[in-house]
């Protein structure tokens, strides 16, 4: 039987507001600045995205709506109501004053996004594809049908074809480097700054692609322990989290960063290090999984990520 948050009757699909565009660089740190510069404002969502923010980003409003869009979904901005829209902890850790990576030069940022993207179920394609798609290789036109026919089981109401075509390119030009065809036009050449994760590969056939499961060596520990609170605030209550909802559970860090068991087993070790003992993997009574000894809030989970900021930092000093 099908689990997960998109075969709970009160799922409710996206696959589309990205008008098409992959995300880009600089995109994040340009929304992130506009929503900080008007959060003292009371209603300040229309002046985030007005004509006068799309002038000064440069582009057209359909690349501003996508920008807004990509700047939600990576967790970056919130709009808690429809009047207002705010900066979140994670933004403010990446791109804020004392922000720790504006530019998005660190793997540990991409790998952030990639999580806030395909980890969570809001954008249903890409949720689906790294956490439900049967098979390591897929082709264009039968992975869309695949969803096309996830959206005709689950009923989902008014998902036009050109809407789940359109979806369907835009996931792939976010995590593959270039178009099988091999030729780069103006806009391909803008690529997604996810595809230097290499988690999809274009493989010889006609619009074939390839999921890279596997260590992910770029992959730091704290994204992996900050990944593993995130999955398990929405999964359980429990002060215990089992091997296998870590390793196979949709929406997982198993899951969404395509390891393999052992991979998943390899980084469970070590997490009583890495969170100074708040989680703690256990195989006591031969039961694999990871056991919770303290609460750890939003900041301090936060804070774990910093780790992985400043081993890069030292490496580069040395």
């Amino acid at each position: 039987m099908a689990r997960g948050p998109l075969f709970q009757d009160s799922y409710s699909p996206q696959f589309s507001g990205h008008e098409t565009f992959p995300l880009r660089y600089g995109w994040l740190k340009k929304a992130y600045d506009r929503v900080a510069e008007t959060e003292g404002m009371p209603e300040n969502r229309a002046a985030c995205w007005d004509d006068e923010a799309i002038a000064r980003f440069g582009v057209g409003k359909n690349m501003v709506a996508s920008m807004r869009h990509w700047a939600k979904a990576a967790g970056i901005i919130e709009e808690p109501t429809v009047n207002s829209a705010r900066t979140t902890g994670l933004g403010r850790f990446l791109f804020g004053s004392k922000g720790v990576d504006p530019f998005m030069e660190h793997p540990a940022s991409l790998w952030l996004v990639h999580w806030q993207l395909a980890g969570q179920a809001e954008k249903t394609t890409w949720f689906w594809a790294f956490s439900h798609y049967p098979a390591v290789t897929f082709e264009r036109e039968s992975f869309m049908k695949k969803l096309d026919r996830l959206a005709k089981d689950r009923n989902w109401s008014r998902v036009a074809q050109a809407t789940l075509k359109n979806d369907v390119a835009c996931f792939i030009r976010t995590y593959v480097s270039r178009p099988p065809s091999g030729k780069v036009g103006h806009d391909d050449a803008l690529e997604s700054p996810l595809t230097e994760l290499g988690l999809i590969k274009a493989i010889g056939k006609k619009d074939g692609f390839r999921f890279v499961r596997g260590a992910k060596s770029s992959l730091g520990d704290g994204v992996f322990a900050y990944a593993l609170l995130d999955f398990w605030s929405r999964y359980s209550g429990a002060a215990t989290l089992s091997f296998e909802a870590i390793a196979h559970a949709p929406g997982s860090p198993g899951r969404t960063f395509l390891f393999d068991e052992n991979d998943v087993a390899d980084r469970l070790v070590g997490l009583e290090d890495v969170t100074n003992g708040a989680l703690r993997w256990s195989e006591a009574a031969g039961l694999k999984q990871v056991v919770r000894n303290a609460e750890i809030d939003a900041d301090t989970a936060l804070a774990l990520l910093a780790g992985d900021y400043e081993e890069r930092g030292e490496r580069e000093a040395a």
